[in-house]
């Protein structure tokens, strides 16, 4: 009989190993759940952001996957149990043989006081709309870019949409007028990445924008419009934060985080598998020592595959690499890469490509092939 794998989440992780599996169908039949109806790329939301692209379309539909063996549907998940692999979603009950959890992270604004009421965020595709329609009403001022906590999605992203920011705002006549400032926990950009960090530091020093690592906001006023630091306070015009991110309700509430880092699912970081037998984890939500992004995401899709393959007829699955490669916006349609491995080597190493066209040219084809491979 062939087995059963119940993936639940399609993101990066969720579509890449669904695809892979596909090429197993005389031996598995892949059950992909999500409550969503389409998937969007994470940068994605930036043109969403700054209107270069229409919401509707940047958005990828699942009911276009024709993968065999693969069926999808679009449920909630409301109770995992890892022990028995049995799964509970508001419209039905699954008996996995292998159960993966590919359900991302959850944000979590009302973490920092002020920030649902008077702040804005542009990680979902409704925040980046809500701030694409605040953005024509903004004629200058103070702008606070906040990391609200760690971890969080995507490095790189804060200070990419600072770079389109500042094109933003010169394109309309009012980056004269405004003062931006950029916060966060992290010493660095991106501490695996000096190259990376120096060429980001340098880009938001060549634009004025005021760059202040290792502090975090904890709370704002949206009556004083002030941010709240550890001893001082800074005035704001227009407050745009990275939301605290937490494993969803349902993972937590699972047993499948106990001993993990800080509410995050426990894996072997070779094997991506929990501490429960067939019961896997990647992606956001998985306690890997990787950043959480979709291309690491989806070189454990790729590991998992190798491994339930293996798992199936035999042989020696290759550990987890962590390996990625990251884009990142510098404005002016130029885009720079980092090339990150952080398990294969003795020490995680990312050397960083210098922004160009060229790397511009490589972000859409591999935002084209994801879609080609994924949905068509």
């Amino acid at each position: 009989m062939k087995k059963h794998v119940v993936i639940l989440g399609a993101g990066f992780g969720g579509l890449e190993l669904s695809t892979r599996l596909s090429a197993l169908a005389d031996d598995v039949h892949v059950t992909l759940i999500d409550q969503n109806d389409s998937f969007v790329f994470g940068f994605s939301k930036l043109d969403v952001l700054f209107a270069k692209e229409k919401t509707d379309n940047v958005r990828m539909y699942y009911r276009d996957i024709r993968k065999a063996g693969v069926t999808f549907r679009q449920e909630r998940v409301t109770t995992i149990d890892p022990a028995k692999r049995h799964v509970v979603t508001d419209a039905g009950t699954y008996e996995a043989d292998l159960l993966v959890v590919a359900l991302g992270a959850d944000y979590e604004p009302a973490a920092t006081p002020g920030f649902v009421e008077g702040g804005y965020e542009f990680y979902s595709v409704q925040g980046a709309e809500r701030l694409r329609d605040a953005l024509p009403s903004f004629n200058g001022g103070s702008i606070l870019i906040a990391v609200l906590s760690l971890p969080f999605k995507c490095p790189p992203a804060p200070y990419e949409a600072t770079f389109l920011l500042h094109d933003y705002l010169v394109e309309n006549g009012v980056r004269s007028k405004t003062r931006i400032e950029v916060f966060t926990p992290m010493e660095s950009p991106i501490p695996v990445s000096p190259g990376a960090s120096d060429a980001i530091v340098a880009g938001l020093a060549s634009r004025d924008i005021t760059y202040t690592p290792s502090t975090r906001v904890r709370s704002i006023d949206p009556r004083a419009h002030q941010a709240q630091l550890k001893n001082r306070e800074i005035p704001y015009d227009l407050f745009i934060g990275i939301p605290a991110h937490r494993a969803p309700a349902v993972v937590q509430a699972s047993g499948l985080t106990e001993g993990g880092t800080d509410g995050w699912v426990a894996v072997d970081a070779r094997t991506l598998e929990t501490p429960f037998e067939g019961v896997y984890a990647i992606g956001d939500c998985a306690d890997a020592p990787v950043p959480r992004a979709g291309v690491f995401a989806e070189a454990a899709a790729r590991t998992l595959a190798e491994g339930i393959a293996s798992r199936l007829h035999g042989g020696t699955a290759r550990p987890y690499d962590g390996k990625g490669m990251c884009y990142v916006e510098f404005g002016g349609g130029l885009v720079g890469m980092v090339d990150a491995d952080f398990l294969s080597g003795p020490a995680p190493s990312a050397p960083f490509v210098a922004p160009s066209l060229a790397g511009a040219k490589e972000k859409e084809r591999f935002a084209s092939t994801r879609r080609a491979r994924w949905f068509s």
